[in-house]
This record gives C-alpha cells, sequence and structure tokens, in this order.
C-alpha cells in the first residue's frame, strides 16, 4: 500500500511523499488511524544525524514513535478493541518467543521491532497497523493529545519501578528535558515527597516548577550538591537520584547527591564515554539500575493520567498540523529553550 508519510531520505533531507508501507491486516492485529504523534528525541536526532549508535538510517525511513488515534479494523483473533477505540500504541514489538519476553523483559529482546528505529518504519501516516496486544484503549477522560504523551511517560515509569521507591523519599533528577520531566512527575505519582531537578536551562526550569512537589535548581547558578545538603543534611543525601540528562560531565554530582545505601537510576544515554567513580559508589554502597526503554508499564501510565494524578499536557509547547511536519522536525532541530515537547496531528 502507498501512503503519504513524513520521510527521512537521509541525514538532513526529509520530505513528505507517498511511501509503501505494509497493509496486511494479521488476525492478532488492528489497524489505526492516527490522530497525534509527539516528537522524540531520538526522531531529531536520526534526522541530524543520521544514525543512533548502531542504528543507521541506510534507506528512506518513515518517522514518529509516540502516538495515540482511533482503532478502524481488528484482526479476527481480537478481542479486547474494536472499531472506534481511541488508542495509544506502544511502539516496541518483542519476538513473543524469546527469552526475553519470557521472562516479562520484553524490551531488552535483541529482536524487538522498534517504531522509527532502522530500518522499521514509524507512525506519522494517517494509517499503521499494529499488534492489538501492544494498542492500549484510551479512557474518556485522556486526550489525544495526552495519550501520545503516554510513551515518553512509560519511560519515566519504567525508572520509577526501577527504583523500587518508597513513600516519602526525596528524589533528584538530573536534566529538565523532557525525559527528566517524566522521570519526575512519575517519582511524584511514586510517592516521592519532593523532587529536585537541576539543569542548565531557566526556561525549562520555570516549566518544572508550575508543578507542586518539584524544586529547580539552576546549577548554573547554584551547586546541585548545596541544594540536595541544604535539603537532606550535610552528611546524608537524596533517597533516589535519576541521571536523566546524558550528560557525562554529571556523575560526579550524581554519586555524591546520593545518600548511603540509596540508589542510583541511569535514565539519559551518554553520547561519549563516561568517567564513573566506582570506589565512591561502592564506599556508599549505592543500588545502581539502568533504564532502556519500558516494559509492562503502559496501562499503569495510562491510569495515573487518567485519575488526574498526573496532567502532561502543560509540556506541549506546540502542536502542527500534518502537512507542516518538516517545519515542525526544524524546529525541534533547534533545540528552542522553552519547548518541551512539540506534537504533530494528521486528524483534521
Amino acid at each position: 500500500m502507498k501512503a503519504r508519510a513524513l520521510v527521512l531520505e537521509k541525514k538532513r533531507d526529509l520530505s513528505l511523499r507517498e511511501i509503501e508501507l505494509p497493509d496486511q491486516l494479521g488476525a492478532d492485529d488492528v489497524r489505526v488511524r492516527i490522530h497525534t504523534v509527539g516528537i522524540c528525541g531520538s526522531d531529531v536526532h536520526y534526522y541530524t544525524h543520521g544514525r543512533i549508535g548502531p542504528f543507521v538510517v541506510e534507506a528512506p525511513m518513515v518517522l514518529g514513535h509516540e502516538a495515540s488515534g482511533v482503532v478502524t479494523a481488528v484482526g479476527s483473533n481480537v478481542r479486547h478493541l474494536k472499531v472506534g477505540d481511541r488508542v495509544c500504541m506502544e511502539p516496541g514489538i518483542p519476538d513473543p518467543s524469546s527469552r526475553a519476553s519470557k521472562l516479562g523483559v520484553y524490551n531488552v529482546d535483541p529482536s524487538v521491532r522498534f517504531w522509527a528505529t532502522p530500518p522499521v518504519h514509524g507512525c506519522l501516516t494517517p494509517e499503521v497497523i499494529h499488534p492489538a496486544a501492544f494498542t492500549f484503549t484510551l479512557p474518556d477522560s485522556v486526550s489525544f493529545a495526552a495519550g501520545a504523551m503516554i510513551e515518553p511517560f512509560a519511560i519515566g515509569m519504567q525508572a520509577v519501578v526501577k527504583a523500587r521507591m518508597q513513600p516519602g523519599d526525596i528524589c533528584v533528577v538530573t536534566g529538565a528535558g523532557p525525559i527528566g520531566l517524566m522521570v519526575a512527575l512519575a517519582a511524584l505519582a511514586g510517592g516521592a515527597s519532593e523532587v529536585l531537578v537541576s539543569d542548565l536551562v531557566e526556561e525549562k526550569l520555570a516549566i518544572a516548577g508550575r508543578y507542586a512537589g518539584i524544586t529547580p535548581v539552576n546549577v548554573s547558578r547554584e551547586s546541585l550538591r548545596d541544594a540536595v545538603a541544604g535539603r537532606c543534611g550535610q552528611d546524608w543525601g537524596a533517597d533516589v537520584v535519576f541521571e536523566a540528562s546524558g550528560n557525562p560531565r554529571v556523575y560526579d554530582d550524581v554519586l555524591a547527591c546520593a545518600r548511603p545505601a540509596g540508589t542510583l537510576v541511569l535514565v539519559g544515554m551518554p553520547v561519549e564515554p563516561v568517567t564513573f567513580d566506582i570506589v565512591s559508589a561502592q564506599a556508599k554502597e549505592l543500588r545502581i539500575e539502568t533504564v532502556f526503554r519500558y516494559a509492562n508499564v503502559y496501562d499503569r501510565a495510562i491510569d495515573l493520567i487518567a485519575s488526574g494524578k498526573v496532567d502532561l499536557e502543560p509540556l506541549i509547547s506546540e502542536t502542527f498540523a500534518f502537512e507542516k511536519s518538516i517545519e515542525a522536525f526544524e524546529r525541534a532541530a533547534s533545540a528552542r529553550p522553552q519547548d518541551v515537547k512539540l506534537q504533530i496531528t494528521l486528524d483534521s
């Protein structure tokens, strides 16, 4: 089937054009008319660099993996979804027979196929076919815009699940970008009494500071260590520290800001090697967890949004029509400090 889509032809070359896409509806699949798609940092990185680590754009690829929409057809085996359902989609499709899937950690299945990760096409096209098992109904209280934010929020949920937080924990999040803010909001929903969020960009910290329970720390003017010591005590630290910036230079601070026997969760992905003081981590006997995407958290993420305990819509900076997708990506690539999440709507 040929469909109009936002296609990354090669590095720094986007086009809105028709492209051949899969059209076979399997017995366990649903067809979804896409309504809203968020622009992720990985989409932008493929656009600006043509690759992320070993994943290289070697052929034209449709971008987009944060999506919501409406079911227009269901496969013969599908029972939990019907035509007309408003849904969001988990974009990673694992091999259900893999050892990782059987262990419940399908996000690290080596054979997972993830939207807009070469050579797999993404969802910035009017319709997609997706496994029903990874398609989730949106309650009436959750908008299409919020539904398209479930995917990045699921990363925050995964980080909090890995942290094994306790009610009343004091947390630190380094990085006030989209993922850092998702982690902070998930930590508050997970029982944190306060989350200190650090960054260099005042505009992003101002957005973080709108949420009750989040304390912004501008590290261009204030030491993160001093801010944590002022809140937790000079010889103590935060219960959980989430590193969500991907900045290799923050690792000394994150080690210093964690309390003895505390937890460090690594969420951000550094683009260069990191110097890590193992002895300092050992001396505090820190528990260190890592995050790669998410597994088994989508339903809970949706429930939190539907309950009103987490509001993601203030993080949406602007919404573009599908015909202005290239303009939207150019703006995302310009990294305006006041932008958190840009979205594209395909349903007029």
